[in-house]
């Protein structure tokens, strides 16, 4: 093991990845972040969906894939078949975590369930992703992120209030998914440390999108009726969204009182907005949005956005800029921080792969492995772990197993 991987928080965890799409890679992606090795099983044909999703990097990767899959192995198993299934119970036999979100009763029938393979493997930690509560009377249903932002809410509370309910730019709702299941998996880590014993985890999509609504979802509970929509704006606090200068978007945040004070005086000289009693507090200028909104569009708009963001700097206010995307990715922030990093790729050349977030003792973790071609760890995996002969693997590719 190298001094780098043995430093990782993860080192000598391994995990199974028998998920595919966004939720289940997510929290795979996750742990392998953090230093566990990730084997994901791939079919032999088509590999995970998001292979053909978008635009196409080399032969089998798309921007979609390669988001949710560095640091981990490919290896390609089909498992509606005896052989592999039986190379997927081994492997699993021999790993700390299993992550699958096959449709209901689908991962049982492969002989891949928690408990077949927890009777052999008792410190198995095993998680499964599913759309609905597994003990619910929707259990079967398949879970997908569009559908749960409309059933959870989340498309209702988005979007501005003029406009029909809208979705999130990104899958949120499998991407905190991925996140809350990656938090379980560390928390059943860390008790088998004490005991020994694994654990059997749920989480569900629409669990979690329910929980992504936060403190919009208890504002619905104490009204009794869905809250409006606020758009850029901020539903609690004012001035808090996002603004026209005269040349281009921006964000400011006053967050409390004094600031709200500075903001009239220092930004756009109006020191009598900050004593009028309708704005005093934030409870107050909330309930008068309609009164103060068109005065700070007035006043913002007339403004050029540089002398503003100078402005506003100067007087302790949170502000930004609205970047676009491909600016915010290849700002000096974003450069500086190593957030985006060059990988080698065998057919494609140098791609871009984002790098993790985390910094432990002040690094940043790295991309210890670049998002994977199909099946590139098939030989090495099966061959170091299980012992397969080479002769077996021609065997087993001949067959398409492999």
């Amino acid at each position: 093991m190298s001094d780098i991987q043995s430093s990782l928080p993860l080192a000598g965890v391994r995990v199974l990845d028998l998920s595919r799409v966004l939720a289940g890679p997510w929290c795979a992606m996750i742990l392998g972040d953090l230093g566990a090795e990730v084997i994901k099983v791939e079919h032999p044909e088509r590999g995970d969906d998001t292979r053909d999703w978008g635009l196409r990097i080399g032969a089998t990767e798309t921007p979609y894939f390669n988001s949710v899959n560095r640091n981990k192995r490919s290896i390609c198993l089909d498992l509606q078949t005896e052989e592999g299934q039986q190379y997927a119970r081994e492997l699993a036999l021999k790993s700390d975590v299993v992550l699958q979100n096959f449709k209901f009763g689908g991962i049982e029938k492969m002989g891949l369930g928690y408990a077949q393979l927890s009777a052999d493997n008792p410190g198995l930690i095993y998680c499964s992703i599913t759309g609905y509560d597994r003990s619910g009377p929707e259990a079967a249903r398949p879970g997908y992120d569009l559908v749960i932002q409309g059933e959870s809410g989340l498309m209702a509370l988005n979007g501005e209030p003029d406009r029909p309910p809208l979705k999130f730019g990104t899958a949120v709702v499998d991407t905190m998914t991925g996140m809350y299941a990656a938090q379980a998996v560390l928390a059943a880590l860390y008790q088998r440390e004490k005991t020994g014993k694994g654990r059997d985890i749920g989480m569900a999509l629409f669990d979690c999108g329910l929980m992504i609504t936060a403190y919009y979802g208890l504002e619905a509970l104490l009204m009794g009726e869905d809250p409006p929509r606020y758009g850029n704006a901020h539903p609690s606090i004012m001035p808090y969204g996002v603004y026209d200068a005269a040349d281009g978007p921006l964000v400011v945040a006053c967050g409390n009182n004094s600031q709200f004070a500075r903001f009239c005086n220092d930004v756009i000289e109006r020191p009598e907005l900050a004593t009028d009693e309708r704005f005093k507090t934030n409870l107050k200028r909330s309930a008068n949005r309609d009164v103060l909104v068109p005065i700070l569009t007035f006043e913002l708009g007339r403004r050029k956005r540089k002398d503003l963001l100078e402005r506003l700097a100067g007087a302790g206010i949170p502000c930004g800029e609205v970047a676009g995307l491909h600016e915010a990715l290849t700002s000096k922030r974003a450069t500086d921080a190593g957030l985006v990093t060059t990988q080698t790729h065998p057919v494609a050349g140098d791609i871009k792969v984002m790098a993790p977030p985390y910094r432990f003792d002040g690094e940043r973790l790295p991309v210890r492995k670049a998002p994977p071609t199909l099946g590139e760890g098939t030989q090495e995996v099966l061959q170091s772990l299980l012992g397969v002969s080479d002769a077996r693997l021609a065997e087993l590719k001949a067959k398409g197993v492999i």
